[in-house]
């Protein structure tokens, strides 16, 4: 026993002096921690036309719905709309009157009227195009019509109306220029403004074309009534304005380049706002007061156009 034990002893101090140290016992593990929960689902937009349906049935003007964002506006006593004063025919200030009118303007009208009955009861709000949406998020403003084009990324932070107005890139020309197509502008200078879509669109549709840039489309104006560029290129309401202002300047008529739905924004979560827009727009479609606004600012430049929208009330509540 005394030997076996002595053995053990000896050996054990072999091994230290080797460096051995025995190998620690990891303690129990502990429990396993919950899993983290799933991201969410992300927000399924398939078709960005789609809208939701109007109110069953469309209150009366003074009548709004009690506890409706209707009738809290209609309790403020104005329509409080996010615009332009700089997109001529759209919504452009009028030198003679200091008023600020146009195709944008009668859709904010329109929805003053169906809540007050006075067209006139709206404060409008002078916006850039990088205003919209965080004024909207904000809720500075109850509607934005700016030239909004409807898009899956926008609905994630808005919501829209019904289409209103069917946009699309199009050419303005000079009169007698020879140019009736994208496909003319071989070798042509043709002006967009940088950093917009209308400029990556004219580098992609039309590559044998000598695309030159400008600040805006006033600064494309400047450059065409200076004989700097042959066409400029952007979304027709735009270029029937810059049309309206030079008598040798024509847009190209026929299909546009690209789509380019415009749609009333509506802070996010305000559907009830939304269907009783989109009422608004089913009732001057039938009256005719879009038809008369569209005579009025776009048809003299753009002729005939594609005409009003048919409404997509697909969208789930």
């Amino acid at each position: 026993m005394m030997r076996r034990t002595t053995v053990g002893l000896l050996l054990t101090a072999l091994l230290a002096g080797c460096g051995y140290s025995p190998t620690p016992v990891p303690p129990p593990s502990a429990a396993p921690s919950a899993s983290p929960p799933p991201p969410a689902a992300p927000v399924v937009c398939d078709n960005p036309l789609a809208s939701y349906r109007p109110l069953a049935r469309q209150p009366k003007p003074g009548q709004m719905p009690t506890g409706s964002t209707m009738a809290d506006i209609h309790k403020r006593g104005r329509l409080i709309a996010g615009v332009s004063a700089d997109t001529y025919l759209l919504a452009a200030r009028n030198p003679l009157t200091g008023k600020i009118e146009g195709f944008d303007i009668d859709m904010v009208k329109a929805v003053a009227k169906a809540i007050f009955g006075d067209e006139n009861r709206y404060q409008l709000r002078v916006i850039t195009a990088a205003d919209r949406i965080p004024l909207l998020k904000s809720k500075q403003v109850d509607i934005v019509a700016r030239n909004m084009t409807m898009n899956c990324a926008r609905w994630v932070d808005i919501e829209f109306s019904a289409e209103y107005y069917r946009s699309g890139q199009k050419l303005l020309v000079r009169r007698g220029s020879g140019i009736k197509s994208i496909a003319d502008t071989r070798g042509q200078r043709v002006c967009a403004p940088s950093g917009t879509t209308s400029w990556d669109n004219l580098k992609k549709l039309a590559p044998q074309a000598i695309a030159v840039s400008a600040p805006n489309h006033t600064g494309c104006l400047v450059r065409f009534q200076q004989g700097a560029v042959d066409a400029i290129t952007g979304d027709d309401t735009v270029l029937a304005g810059l049309a309206a202002q030079d008598p040798y300047a024509d847009v190209l008529q026929g299909k546009p380049l690209t789509a380019e739905p415009y749609g009333i924004g509506v802070p996010k979560g305000e559907r009830d706002m939304v269907r009783f827009i989109n009422g608004v727009l089913d009732e001057i479609r039938r009256n005719g007061d879009w038809q008369r606004s569209y005579d009025r600012w776009l048809a003299p430049t753009l002729g005939k156009g594609s005409g009003q929208p048919k409404p997509d009330y697909g969208r789930q509540p």
